[in-house]
């Protein structure tokens, strides 16, 4: 189903389902901090209304009727039930508004990611068919400023407006994966906390890193980012999963 079809339904059902399996998804693999991360997905077409976790609710709990409807354009948002923390509100709001591309967004403070993000340099270097998923598919934030509230979120919201960078790595902070769906960005996010761990044991070696000519590197992100149907049967069996084991996800 193509894109813009799939968000112009009015039956929220399917989007509901396949986030909520993402945020019971990213809590086994122990993606989340606490209650303190979050996932958003647009409804419009626009992207300024979007679906959002609870505050501070714990990943491994969140069901798709949980999910609220938040509006980016407007602040009384706020005053509802559940209403998103005021810094998911800073970074998911400034985000919808800025970036209608970015349909999907997965902020997380990941053990791996977030250990790249604390380096002084905080580049990720193809060393392997992972690392190499995300060359020149990135931009770091240098300019760290404080917990993100309105005006840091819309900063940090600003260097994602080039399509191309689809994940920002918040230097001092954690990541933020954008996508076109649930699938896409959770597969993304996926993939990027591995590539990043795979560096970071890499350099706890100690030895010389084997790094791919700028070529090749290339090469293999475009390959990775039209591999048929990879990110959709990725989701897929993780609800597969979910659903043998009997969870409540998707109530």
């Amino acid at each position: 189903m193509a894109v813009n079809a799939l968000h112009n339904r009015t039956d929220q059902q399917q989007d509901r389902v396949d986030l909520a399996a993402a945020f019971r998804w990213a809590a086994r693999l122990n993606l989340h901090e606490a209650v303190a991360n979050h996932f958003s997905l647009s409804i419009n077409d626009d992207g300024s209304r979007f679906l959002m976790n609870p505050n501070q609710m714990h990943f491994s709990r969140i069901r798709a009727s949980d999910l609220i409807v938040v509006d980016a354009n407007d602040p009384i948002t706020l005053s509802e039930p559940n209403a998103p923390d005021p810094t998911a509100w800073g970074l998911h709001g400034g985000l919808h508004r800025q970036c209608p591309h970015a349909r999907c967004a997965m902020h997380v403070h990941s053990i791996f990611a977030t250990v790249l993000a604390s380096l002084a340099d905080s580049r990720l270097p193809p060393i392997d068919q992972n690392c190499a998923t995300f060359y020149n598919r990135y931009i770091i934030d240098e300019h760290y400023g404080g917990l993100a509230f309105a005006d840091e979120g819309e900063r940090c919201a600003a260097l994602l407006t080039n399509p191309r960078h689809k994940v920002l790595i918040m230097g001092n902070h954690g990541i933020m994966v954008i996508g076109h769906s649930v699938a896409d960005t959770f597969n993304r996010l996926f993939y990027f906390e591995r590539a990043a761990e795979t560096y970071i044991r890499a350099l706890q070696t100690g030895r010389e890193l084997r790094v791919l000519p700028d070529d090749i590197a290339e090469k293999t992100a475009s390959e990775l980012e039209t591999y048929p149907d990879q990110a959709d049967r990725h989701l897929s069996e993780l609800k597969a999963i979910l659903d043998a084991e009997g969870a409540d996800y998707a109530d």
